[in-house]
């Protein structure tokens, strides 16, 4: 029985409530900030594109006020419409060139803090306890982790490519109507923008719970259907295909009604936009044509105000999809950097050193008391010693603790008192990395990417040769079975190495620890999933990689640890006999017991 049940785990910084958006931003400022000089340089060019895009309608209306007379000379008709065309066209290309200057600086910056921010997360998910990854949702993990890059790149572009420069080029607008006209114009553009913002800002809000809900939806449908995929065959064993499309089909409803009422109120805030708009446009234009007929402006005027205020609405109307996509953003964020401060439940000491290992060491637990959880504690002051080169075995029932030891020891957990040591030094204090360089396991339950086998062997020593890989599968005496398929070691292994039988992956293990060569091996009944022929097979194997190694197996089937220097019977999370296979068949105790059991049932 495999004891997952978490105890209390470390809680992150930022438990319970989200952080603040301000909060966020200043998260991710430092990312941002490595690129400075291209933030300036972007700067630069926005407020030079926004300049330029001013300067058209200002330019708009000399032109047209210059068309509005007849000048005595007439090279003047011709030469002063014509350089004022030109300048024109300079402006306008001048706004894109400026405009497309910003995003190509800037995309370095945007693509570099993506990059950082999502390869420091994956390296901390590897970073955190088993613990952690045992309780995880993997689709929905992903899927934040998803939607956190893609919303660094969403927040920069919406906010630095639009709002900015909606804003830069209010504050223009504004003070040229200010100091060219009466200040009406000014006040109903600013009236009017505020209460677009104020309109905008509030409903958006407002809707922000339904964009919520969609996408708690459509993470609960994702990590369903992933959960799903994974277990395909279990799926299968119990004809549950109906059931499980009834599950993912249920959160697809589920999001599909959150969408429709996004939409709903989506087309409610685009009609409650349209009419402030229309409203203020109409206004304007209102109070401009009255001072044309009065004389006090001039038809290159109106046409500058209109220009002016076309400029400001067109991007002005995608407010409410930039406001509520930089708080989405904020919030996909606020999610990804959550996932990036969880507490490392297992850590290392600040300037711990490697752990020194000459040749198979000495293996120690010195009155070892863990815990799953606070309130039932598995091991109970365990103390054994594996010798240099040595073999010791750990048998019992399920459940007694036994995988257990060999989870403390690659330190995918900490003790809760007690010490282990390699070679005399504390694994706790030492580095996790050395530590776990210097183990190799072939575990009950192998686990193999979805590769070729010649990647799955490697993953033992990545830098390894085509040479030493084939080696180490003559050794693992799964080489004749490889270079029987059509592929040879290209042969793709399927999901999690469906594709392989127990045995064939048995053997992949095998070769994958001899290629790391470590130290110390650990067999985490290596075989129990293998019937007797396959075990039998696979014996001579498990002894080949064991020689000259410090090795710990753990055990259900009594045949395979007969030879081991010492055999520990463990119970309930203690050590009820020890010594050799005959002393312990001599004692006529729990081991006795469960040989004569075995024994009985092969027969």
């Amino acid at each position: 029985m495999r004891h997952h049940a978490p105890s209390t785990p470390p809680s992150p910084a930022n438990a319970g409530t989200p952080r603040s958006d301000s909060a966020t931003l200043k998260r991710l400022f430092p990312y941002l900030w490595q690129y400075k000089w291209r933030v300036m340089a972007a700067l630069l060019f926005m407020v030079g594109a926004k300049l330029a895009n001013v300067g058209v309608p200002l330019l708009l209306k000399e032109l047209i006020d210059t068309m509005s007379f007849k000048p005595s000379d007439p090279t003047a008709v011709l030469v002063v419409p014509v350089s004022l065309l030109l300048v024109y066209g300079v402006l306008r290309l001048s706004a894109s060139a400026f405009t497309e200057l910003r995003e190509l600086v800037f995309a370095k910056a945007t693509q570099g803090a993506a990059r950082q921010i999502a390869l420091e997360t994956f390296q901390h998910l590897h970073g955190l306890s088993l613990r952690f990854h045992l309780e995880r949702q993997t689709g929905g993990m992903t899927r934040d982790i998803e939607r956190g890059v893609r919303g660094i790149e969403s927040l920069i572009s919406y906010s630095l490519y639009s709002i900015v420069p909606t804003l830069i080029e209010v504050a223009l607008v504004l003070s040229i109507l200010a100091v060219k006209f009466d200040v009406w114009f000014a006040g109903i553009t600013l009236l009017a923008l505020a209460i677009y913002i104020v309109f905008t800002v509030s409903v958006t809000e407002w809707r922000t719970h339904f964009r919520r809900q969609a996408n708690e939806f459509d993470s609960a449908a994702h990590t369903k259907a992933v959960d799903s995929l994974l277990n395909y065959e279990t799926v299968k064993y119990f004809s549950n295909e109906g059931f499980e499309a009834q599950r993912y089909d249920t959160s697809l409803d589920q999001l599909r009604r959150a969408r429709l009422k996004s939409q709903t109120s989506l087309s409610l805030l685009n009609t409650g936009q349209q009419l402030i708009i229309a409203i203020a446009l109409v206004t304007m234009l209102w109070r401009a044509t009255v001072g044309v007929v009065e004389g006090r402006m001039t038809l290159g005027d109106l046409v500058m105000i209109n220009a002016f205020m076309i400029q400001l609405y067109i991007p002005l109307n995608f407010l409410g999809v930039l406001y509520r996509e930089i708080k989405q953003s904020l919030t996909d964020l606020d999610r990804m950097f959550s996932l990036l401060e969880k507490e490392r439940e297992v850590a290392d000491d600040p300037g711990a050193p490697d752990l020194q290992v000459s040749g198979p060491p000495t293996v120690r637990f010195e009155s070892v008391v863990f815990a799953y959880e606070p309130a039932r504690e598995i091991l109970h002051g365990i103390s054994f010693e594996i010798p240099a080169g040595k073999t010791v075995a750990v048998v019992g029932p399920s459940g007694s603790g036994k995988s257990t030891l060999a989870r403390l020891l690659f330190r995918f957990y900490d003790v809760g008192s007690g010490h282990i040591t390699i070679d005399g030094q504390d694994i706790r204090r030492v580095t996790q990395h050395s530590v776990r360089r210097a183990l190799g396991i072939v575990p009950q339950d192998t686990v193999l990417f979805n590769d070729t086998v010649r990647y799955n062997i490697a993953y033992g020593r990545t830098d390894a040769s085509a040479h030493e890989v084939e080696q180490a599968a003559r050794a693992a005496h799964i080489h004749d079975f490889i270079v029987a398929t059509p592929k040879g070691y290209d042969t793709m292994v399927g999901e999690r190495g469906l594709k392989l039988s127990g045995g064939e992956k048995q053997r992949v293990a095998i070769a994958r620890t001899l290629l790391k060569n470590p130290p110390i091996v650990i067999f985490d009944e290596a075989t129990s999933a293998l019937d007797s022929a396959n075990e039998r097979a696979i014996q001579g194997e498990l002894q080949s990689a064991a020689h000259n190694k410090t090795t710990l197996v753990i055990a259900h089937r009594l045949s395979t640890v007969v030879d081991a220097h010492e055999i520990l019977v463990l119970d309930a999370g203690r050590i009820v006999e020890r010594g050799s296979h005959a002393a312990l068949l001599a004692l006529n105790g729990r081991y006795a017991q469960m040989w004569a059991l075995q024994q009985s049932s092969e027969v």
